[in-house]
C-alpha cells in the first residue's frame, strides 16, 4: 500500500512507494504527475523495444523534472506516479479498456495482449488502487488550496494526422475556476495556450475527476508539449512560467 505520512517540515523530504513517489512541502499546493515514470516492475514483461520505453507511449517525457522543479519553486508537495503507463495507466478508470493498453499510438504491447483477468486484477491491486487510495488519504487529512495535475503531450501522434500547435494545454472538466485564470495569464504573455487542447479534460480526467472535482477542490490541469521539456533550459523556462501561474490561481 502507498504511504501517506504526515508531511515533514522540509519541502525536500521524499518517500518512495511501490505505486508513487511523494515529495512533501509546506505550501498548500499539491502537484500530481500520474505519468512521470517509465518504470516496469520486476516480473512484468511488456515485450516492447527500449526505444518505446523512452517515448511518449510509455511516459510523459519531461514531467518528472518539471514537477520536481515546480515543487522546489513553490514549496509544494507532489505525488509522482512510479510505474509506466504501459504497465497500468494511473489516470484511467479501473474498468477502462485502456487501463492496461494492448497498443498505444500504433505500438503493439505483446505483454498486455490477451492479459489474463487475474493479472489485470493484480496490477490494479498492487499499483492503481494504492496510488489512488494514498492520494485520497492525503487529501482527506490535509486538503490543499489547489491541486495541479502535470502532464506532457507529444508534438505529433504516429497514428493520427492532426495539428498540435499549442506549446501548452490547460485541461478541465466541469470546474473551470483555475483553468480560466491560467489561460488568461498565459495568453497575456503571448503563449498560445490550448483551451482543453490537444484533447478535452471532459473525456480524460480520471485522477482530477475523482480527487478534485468530487471534493469540490480547485485544480489546474496542465499539459506541456514535450519538445518544450527536452532539456534543462526548457524545463526551467516552463517551471518559472507555471510557478507564477499556479501562484495566481492559488
Amino acid at each position: 500500500m502507498i504511504d501517506t505520512p504526515n508531511p515533514p517540515a522540509t519541502p525536500t523530504a521524499a518517500i518512495a512507494t511501490v505505486a508513487g513517489h511523494w515529495l512533501h512541502g509546506t505550501a498548500s499546493i499539491l502537484l500530481v504527475a500520474d505519468h512521470a515514470s517509465d518504470h516496469v516492475p520486476a516480473g512484468i514483461e511488456l515485450g516492447v523495444a527500449p526505444a518505446v520505453m523512452r517515448s511518449h507511449v510509455a511516459v510523459d517525457l519531461g514531467v518528472d523534472a518539471l514537477t520536481r522543479r515546480l515543487a522546489t519553486l513553490l514549496g509544494a508537495s507532489a505525488l509522482l506516479g512510479h510505474v509506466s503507463r504501459l504497465v497500468i495507466d494511473l489516470n484511467r478508470e479501473p474498468e477502462s479498456p485502456g487501463l492496461i493498453p494492448a497498443s498505444s499510438d500504433g505500438v503493439v504491447v505483446p505483454g498486455n495482449t490477451d492479459l489474463p483477468d487475474h493479472e489485470r486484477g493484480r496490477r490494479i491491486a498492487v499499483y492503481h488502487r494504492p496510488y489512488h487510495d494514498g492520494l485520497a488519504a492525503r487529501l482527506d487529512a490535509d486538503p490543499p488550496r489547489l491541486i495541479v495535475s502535470v502532464h506532457s503531450f507529444t508534438p505529433a501522434l504516429a497514428s493520427r494526422d492532426e495539428a498540435r500547435p499549442w506549446p501548452i494545454g490547460i485541461l478541465y472538466n466541469r470546474d473551470e475556476r483555475a483553468a480560466r485564470i491560467a489561460i488568461e495569464r498565459l495568453c497575456g504573455q503571448g503563449i498560445d495556450a490550448g483551451d482543453n487542447e490537444p484533447y478535452s479534460g471532459r473525456h480524460l480526467n480520471y485522477t482530477m475527476d475523482r480527487h478534485a472535482e468530487a471534493r469540490g477542490l480547485p485544480y489546474l490541469g496542465i499539459e506541456v508539449r514535450q519538445d518544450g521539456l527536452a532539456d534543462e533550459a526548457g524545463v526551467e523556462r516552463w517551471a518559472v512560467v507555471l510557478a507564477d501561474i499556479i501562484r495566481a490561481c492559488v
